[in-house]
């Protein structure tokens, strides 16, 4: 060495061991250490291969800066400590950048004469004893140095020069007891504790210049920085201080700690300003290069949980629902695979439907006796060749492929990559490529930018208001009162960020504020994860909102946003609350195993619920009640604890194209004093009822205080009134069809764990245009009904009891419904009203069964029954039976009248067809064809007297539920 430089030139590396160059290096300062790795490839080589030594030294050992993942993972180290170490010293020298001349060539700073910085130092024996004195003695940029001790100023200092102030010794050594107010353009302050002065709680102001703080620490005082002044906070910590941002264009905070805040930490109030001095274009380029859009992504980002990362499972004894999308699902764990029997069931019942409704007009259909759906028709291998003599085939009817589309059917190729797409988890790199808003919120630098930040232990997190703008990246906010909050029309974007432990909600958004909340992790919090309400607008994409002891997200007051691509999970209430006129688009998410309902719309809350998978919830998947009116539409709802949807009193709302599966509840639960239109789903494999409607009005003090109506909805006194929805009426219904009657058209309701359909109500209600197929009991059960329900143009087949059950006391209208196939009787009637034109055709039992007090009319049905009677009147049945075709069955009976008063009962007009010769034309169903029967109107939508749309996208399921039945009410109600 030779003037501290090294002479490398001549020297060969091959000449020493590379262990040796190593360490003859590691005592080369920073200067040298530069000139090394100009020599040569080699040498530059070499002194990269110092990263963790002497760079790793040089890092920790810089008095300007702390460990680079200091404060929220101090024992992580990074990919690289001389990377870390460039970043920090680049950073450190952007307060000194206006001083470069703007040229008109680039290189004429290399002929600019460069004014030497002078450096004064303060401390007891040295030129200056105070710093006031220093600065007045300073020239611009000069480098003042305190010593050790504690500093004080009885009057407000004000900058009026450049300068650049450092502590000496370890960070505490020096105090500042003083209030500074900027007026420069440009100062750093390094190595220093401030405190405030006697006089004013404010320890530093700017209004127009740029400041930078490095390795500072700030106790009981306020930071404050109004537009067009900047700032750059890197390693500070801030206790029991608060930084006050006013219309600020770009202030950057970065790796700082925030501690015991009496009220917010970081409030940033007022719209950035257009004026910008000069450092905003370095700290965009600095912020830029930094952004945590540019890491690497993690290796399965927005994927289902793996709730090891997050500690325990919130849900003990987890039931596992393996959902298979056709193909072979034979490389699935043994607990997961589907039973033998059941699969051959599942393939026989699919080769039956095949079977059933494609065969061609005019031919005999002779059934597998082998299929549990089979086992529920009148074919047996002990029956003679002549049965399909009397078995009357029928030809595919217009509900025929619905039946072939069950749950247990596989869909085309193409529909299964649809379906599997529409039901995976979007990364964040996903939606930001189909998202362009997104895409440019989360690429926006204005306001405040809060990096890499931990704030804890007291009441508030960031405060934006009026207007301001802040962003926040990687930092940590725990054991808050609250984290973020944002209101007045301002916006927020939040990247990456861990939110937990806050003592009311984690995010508020309220007065039309907005912005992108995205890939955050939020979790363990008293209330809320996120609170939107007031008019509030936000996206929120792939977050993890988990572990909550009340709902995941609150959405209220008028309150919106768009909720995508979200795992919502483990909450004690609901995954996501709608209520007073909240109007979210939550599309996409997955909500699981949360300890209420999946999501809960109440209280005239609205909203479009679209493709998101609900499952495993120990309440209803969605649960709507009190005037709530979603669009719940093309999702799955499966495997959940209690009921798959439940739609409790005045409940209302589109649901539409969902698959509900698998739930040990029933399908969907309604409360007769609810308005919901039910259409084109798919209802299957539910422990209970496929469908439910109850006249018991359940306990609504229970629900509230349970299902999270006592969550703390004001606001700082407001009151819980909200005005009414701003949204037009017109606008609001303007692509929904208006019903007056509860309506449930065009669904599969298939293989479930008792009836089909069960009623049991005061309301009217309409049953139009469903396959009803393959139920553990009645096909349809009518046990109350005062008011007319309308059952017209079903298919009701292969149920495990009769097709149509109609008890006591209630009116029903039965009119153009095909049934077929039951185990015991097609219809069996003790109630009021009329039957007519339907087709009851192959059942075990009698066609049509009227007993006790029944009052029907019963005219131009068209009947048979292979086994038992045609028609069977008994008791003191009353009415007409009139203009019905009978068909022959194997056992000849057609019509048997006993009854007390004949003359209540006439039968009259009724045509029978029997078989003569073996040789005679097997029957069919003709002019018109098998029942029922579906108008396809110009637009390509079904109509079965009202409306119907036809299902278009099934899924296959594999899972086992447990049966069982409850008497009234749903499994909630029944908890309660």
């Amino acid at each position: 060495m030779e003037s501290s430089r090294v002479r490398l030139v001549t020297m060969d590396i091959s000449g020493l061991p590379v262990e040796l160059w190593r360490l003859i290096l590691s005592y080369l300062h920073l200067p040298d250490l530069g000139r090394c790795s100009m020599v040569c490839r080699a040498w530059y080589e070499l002194i990269l291969s110092l990263d963790n030594t002497r760079w790793r030294q040089l890092c920790l050992g810089c008095i300007e800066c702390r460990h680079p993942n200091w404060p929220n993972q101090p024992d992580v180290e990074p990919q690289s400590w001389r990377e870390a170490f460039k970043q920090h010293y680049l950073a450190s020298k952007t307060w000194s950048k206006n001083t470069q001349d703007l040229e008109s060539s680039n290189c004429f700073y290399l002929f600019r004469r460069k004014k030497d910085r002078r450096v004064l130092c303060v401390g007891p024996g040295y030129e200056f004893e105070s710093l006031r004195v220093a600065l007045a003695a300073a020239n611009p940029y000069d480098r003042i140095v305190l010593l050790p001790g504690v500093y004080e100023e009885q009057s407000e200092i004000v900058l009026k020069v450049p300068v650049e102030i450092v502590g000496q010794g370890k960070l505490g050594d020096v105090a500042l007891l003083v209030s500074v107010d900027q007026h420069c353009q440009t100062t750093r302050l390094c190595n220093v504790v401030f405190m405030p002065a006697w006089f004013t709680p404010v320890v530093y102001k700017t209004t127009s210049g740029h400041v930078q703080f490095d390795n500072c620490n700030f106790e009981n005082g306020q930071l404050q920085i109004h537009a067009p002044g900047t700032c750059q906070v890197k390693f500070c910590t801030f206790n029991q201080c608060s930084v006050n941002f006013h219309s600020v264009a770009l202030c950057v905070l970065e790796n700082c700690e925030f501690i015991g805040s009496e009220n917010a930490s970081v409030t940033v109030e007022g719209s950035p300003t257009s004026d910008r001095n000069w450092a905003c274009k370095h700290l965009t380029m600095l912020a830029k290069s930094r952004s945590v859009l540019l890491q690497a992504p993690d290796s399965s980002p927005c994927s289902r949980s793996k709730h090891e990362d997050w500690g325990d499972s919130p849900v003990g004894n987890i039931r596992t629902c393996e959902i298979v999308v056709g193909g072979d699902h034979s490389n699935l764990p043994p607990a997961l695979r589907t039973p033998p029997a059941l699969e051959q069931t599942c393939e026989k019942e699919a080769e039956l439907n095949g079977n059933l409704y494609t065969a061609k007009e005019g031919e005999a259909v002779t059934l597998d006796t082998d299929s549990s759906d089979s086992e529920l028709s009148t074919g047996s291998e002990n029956e003679g060749d002549d049965q399909s003599m009397y078995k009357l085939s029928y030809q595919a009817h217009s509900l025929s492929h619905m039946l072939t589309k069950v749950i247990y059917s596989r869909p085309q190729t193409n529909g299964l990559n649809a379906l599997q797409n529409d039901f995976e988890l979007k990364s964040l790199q996903q939606e930001l490529q189909r998202d362009k808003e997104a895409q440019s919120l989360a690429n926006s630098l204005q306001g405040c930018l809060i990096r890499r930040c931990l704030f804890r232990d007291g009441k508030g997190g960031v405060f934006v208001c009026s207007q301001g703008q802040a962003k926040m990246e990687g930092s940590i906010f725990r054991d808050l009162t609250y984290a973020v909050r944002c209101i007045q029309s301002s916006k927020v974007i939040m990247l990456k960020n861990d939110i937990h432990h806050c003592k009311a909600s984690g995010i508020f958004l309220r007065l039309s504020a907005g912005g992108l909340i995205a890939d955050n992790n939020i979790h363990s919090n008293c209330e809320a994860g996120v609170d939107i309400r007031k008019g509030a607008n936000p996206l929120i994409l792939c977050n993890k909102i988990h572990s909550g002891l009340r709902s995941g997200i609150v959405v209220l007051g008028n309150g919106k946003g768009i909720i995508r691509s979200n795992q919502i999970y483990g909450n004690k209430e609901a995954g996501i609350y709608i209520l007073y006129n909240g109007n979210p688009i939550v599309s996409g998410n997955h909500i699981f195993q949360g300890l209420a309902a999946g999501i809960a719309v109440n209280e005239n809350g609205r909203g479009q619920i679209i493709e998101n998978v609900i499952r495993e919830n120990q309440w209803g998947g969605a649960d709507i009640r009190r005037g709530g009116d979603p669009v719940l539409k093309n999702n799955l709802i499966c495997c959940g604890y209690s009921d798959g949807v439940v739609v409790g009193e005045r409940g209302k709302g589109l649901i539409e194209g969902n698959t509900i599966y698998g739930n040990k509840g029933c399908g969907v639960w309604i409360m007769a004093s609810s308005l919901p239109h039910i259409t084109n789903n798919q209802i299957g494999h539910n422990s209970i009822y496929g469908v439910a409607v109850f006249c018991r009005k359940d306990d609504a003090s229970d629900y509230l205080a349970n299902q999270g109506g006592n969550e703390s909805f004001n606001d700082e006194g407001e009151a819980a009134i909200w005005e009414n929805d701003l949204d037009s009426e017109d606008e609001r219904f303007a692509s929904r069809r208006l019903i007056s009657v509860a309506l449930v058209e065009s669904n599969s309701i298939n293989h479930n764990g008792a009836a089909g359909l069960y009623i049991k109500s005061s309301e009217a209600l309409n049953i139009i245009a469903n396959a009803i197929h393959a139920n553990q009991d009645s096909g349809v059960t009518v046990f109350q009904s005062t008011q007319l329900t309308r059952i017209a143009n079903n298919s009701i087949s292969c149920n495990s009891l009769g097709g149509i059950l109609v008890e006591t006391e209630c009116r029903v209208e039965l009119r153009g419904n095909g049934i077929y196939d039951n185990s015991s009787h097609g219809i069996a009637c003790k109630g009021d009203g009329v039957i007519v034109e339907n087709d009851i055709i192959g059942n075990l039992g009698c066609g049509l069964k009227l007993l006790q007090t029944a009052d029907m009319k019963v005219t131009k049905n068209r009947i048979q029954a292979l086994q038992d009677y045609g028609i069977l009147i008994l008791d003191q049945t009353k009415g007409l039976v009139q203009d019905n075709l009978i068909y022959q069955g194997k056992s000849k009976k057609t019509i048997l009248q006993q009854v007390s008063n004949a003359e209540d009962c006439i039968v009259q007009n009724n045509k029978l067809l029997t078989f003569k010769r073996k040789s005679d034309i097997a029957w069919t169903l003709e002019n018109p064809p098998a029942r029922p029967h579906i108008e396809v109107t110009a637009r390509g939508v079904s109509r079965a007297t009202n409306s119907q749309r036809v299902t278009t996208m099934t899924t296959r399921i594999v899972a086992r539920v447990d049966g069982g039945c409850h008497n009234n009410g749903s499994i909630f109600c029944t908890i309660l």
